[in-house]
């Protein structure tokens, strides 16, 4: 079957190859990529997903941003001050940045200022913007939202919080908290999802939905590289809506498209093998980066036993949760279902990127079918007392790795059924505490643990908040409380440690595997960088060889 693919492969690069001397932008550096998600607005205060965050991150700046390890950098703000109880972030802006172009301005640009940014967080907290990202303000202090973001000037900015909470400078990093122009919001009104105006290095010139869009260079961008050359470098992006993945890898391998973002079961093994690596026949043209991503895999455990699916369900006891953990090869599913690209899951929900110094790693599970088979027989379970049955809720896309938890739980005595629902309906139903046994998964929002750990915190029961295990621990909600005014790095990713290790001896969760970010690209792309968070930061990307690009 790969024999056939790799011929049809050829043939379609054969074609393209004839076809590639004719360019519709010659001389001019265009990078393209799919989309295979909508794209539906592109107003920061909505940039809810990867997809609508990508586009965003080309139009549109913040206060500070992410650098590929994940350090909060400068970036409108050229600095700051922390007070020392750590309540009063002071923003010290830089006076060089501009709004680009629009009739609001009278067809010129705008210089940013604090107002700016006191009008977007503002915007975002407003209950009228129905921003998906408002719970970002939680940290500001109480209901004098208004009085607690200000401009001490033009150049200045305050915002003070409840208490101290050290992930919130990761927080302002998120495109929701990018600054927007009052005029152009209030012209344009609901229209800014389509009328985008910000200060990035790329400016909105065409969007026909769910067929293309592409973004301009800002040639009045703000920043430059170290030798003092504007960028970007790129003249234009271009984003297409394929939604076949098939196609979408096809269309990259005969050059029409600069980037392969992710891998998808229909093509998988014909570009990698089973060691996660490029194959050779591909090694001559394109590259593959990896790196991990802050995107932790798991089985999701309901745990409330005021519940009468919990009470009623064999996921109450203990041992069968800790059976489960143990019942199955983490390594052995990366390999065969996932070609090596993943971590396996035997610690807790806080993925390696985040496992900072001071934070304990003597805890999870790691494959020990004995020691689930001794954790059943212990707990009275055996031939003549069965389990009951157990069903495991999914998606089709995840299907396979299901079926291979199924088999391995199987074989320890467990009678595990699969329930395959649409991705709608196992949304609802996992929020409203509806499946006792689900395949989920946490992609960070910021770059903290406590982003993880917030999953179980007793206050952030569904369908209010994430935790949809409902689990409830007084002593861990204790260190989750303790962590948010813990300023000590040390002391506080101890805590972190200390509440993951808790999480995992009470199994509300059995962990899959961490992701990795994976991209594939051509080689004359240079400057493509990867960061856990999976942003796409295209203001340093350029292309060396123009001549391949139509």
């Amino acid at each position: 079957m790969r024999k056939v693919f790799i011929i049809f492969l050829i043939f379609i690069v054969g074609l393209q190859s004839c076809n590639n001397k004719a360019h519709k932008h010659p001389g001019k550096k265009i990078f393209k990529y799919n989309e295979s998600s909508d794209i539906v607005n592109l107003d920061p205060a909505f940039s809810k997903d990867l997809a609508h965050i990508w586009i965003c991150n080309q139009l549109f700046n913040g206060l500070v941003r992410l650098d590929d390890s994940l350090h909060v950098i400068p970036d409108i703000a050229k600095k700051w001050s922390i007070s020392p109880d750590g309540k009063v972030y002071t923003f010290f802006l830089r006076t060089d940045v501009y709004f680009q172009k629009d009739s609001a301005f009278k067809n010129k640009y705008r210089k940013v200022n604090a107002h700016d940014f006191v009008f977007s967080l503002l915007r975002i907290a407003d209950p009228a913007t129905a921003s998906p990202g408002n719970w970002v303000l939680n940290p500001v202090a109480g209901s004098g939202v208004k009085k607690n973001i200000k401009a001490l000037n033009d150049s200045v900015l305050q915002i003070t919080l409840k208490h101290s909470f050290a992930p919130f400078l990761g927080i302002l990093a998120m495109k929701y908290c990018s600054v927007v122009p009052k005029e152009v919001v209030k012209k344009y009104g609901a229209n800014f999802r389509n009328h985008p105006i910000g200060t990035g290095p790329f400016y909105l010139k065409n969007w026909v939905e769910n067929v293309e869009l592409v973004l301009r260079k800002n040639p009045d961008y703000f920043k430059k590289d170290i030798k003092g050359k504007s960028l970007p470098y790129l003249d234009a992006v271009a984003v297409s809506f394929l939604k076949d993945k098939t196609t979408v890898f096809l269309e990259f391998v005969k050059g029409n498209l600069d980037l392969l973002s992710g891998i998808a079961p229909s093509y998988r093994n014909e570009i990698i093998t089973r060691t996660g690596k490029l194959r050779k026949e591909y090694r001559k043209n394109i590259r593959l980066l990896k790196t991990p991503y802050l995107n932790t895999e798991y089985l999701g455990i309901l745990v409330d036993t005021n519940l009468i699916s919990v009470k009623n369900s064999p996921l109450k006891y203990l041992a069968i949760r800790k059976a489960i953990n143990y019942g199955f090869n983490r390594k052995k599913m990366i390999r065969f279902l996932r070609n090596g690209i993943g971590v396996p899951g035997n610690k807790g929900i806080v993925p390696p990127g985040l496992r900072y110094p001071g934070y304990p790693h003597n805890y999870g599970y790691s494959y020990n079918p004995e020691k689930a088979k001794a954790l059943l027989a212990n707990a009275g379970f055996n031939n003549n007392h069965p389990i009951p049955p157990i069903t495991l809720s999914t998606t089709s896309d995840y299907l396979d790795m299901c079926k291979y938890v199924q088999g391995q739980l199987n074989e320890l005595g467990m009678d595990v059924h699969i329930n395959v629902l649409p991705a709608a309906s196992m949304l609802e139903m996992k929020a409203n505490a509806k499946l006792n046994f689900f395949r989920a998964s946490w992609i960070a929002d910021y770059p903290s643990a406590e982003n993880y750990l917030s999953l179980f915190y007793s206050k952030n029961f569904s369908p209010n908040g994430p935790n949809y295990t409902h689990y409830s621990n007084l002593l861990f909600d204790k260190w989750y409380k303790q962590s948010q005014i813990e300023q000590n790095y040390a002391k506080r990713n101890n805590i972190y440690g200390k509440m993951d290790s808790l999480v995992m001896t009470d199994a509300p969760v059995a962990i899959l595997y961490y992701d990795e970010v994976l991209r594939f690209i051509h080689k004359n792309v240079v400057g493509m960088t990867l960061n856990p968070v999976n942003m796409l930061n295209l203001e340093t990307v350029n292309l060396k060889d123009n001549n391949l690009k139509k």
